[in-house]
């Protein structure tokens, strides 16, 4: 199972991560104005939220690494049709 953890001294949070995982991953604690991993069960390794993340503060364990072709505008604009 993939393990995430978000390093709380290095959340600005910006919520970018909120905004770009496409399965509802974290959520956001208004106290402490910081992201957090709430459904890591829910998390299917496309790694964008470390990708977007400017503090880059979101680790990943144990995950399969694929190519994230999704992250290639040349490519998706090729392929845009299909999605």
């Amino acid at each position: 199972m993939i393990e995430m953890s978000i390093k709380e001294d290095a959340c600005r949070g910006c919520r970018m991560c909120l905004d770009v995982c496409p399965t509802e991953v974290f959520a956001f604690d208004e106290a402490s104005m910081k992201a957090r991993v709430e459904n890591p069960a829910d998390c299917i390794a496309c790694l964008s939220c470390a990708y977007i993340c400017p503090s880059r503060a979101i680790e990943h364990r144990n995950y399969h690494e694929v190519r994230n072709f999704y992250r290639d505008l040349a490519f998706s604009l090729r392929f845009e049709r299909f999605l």
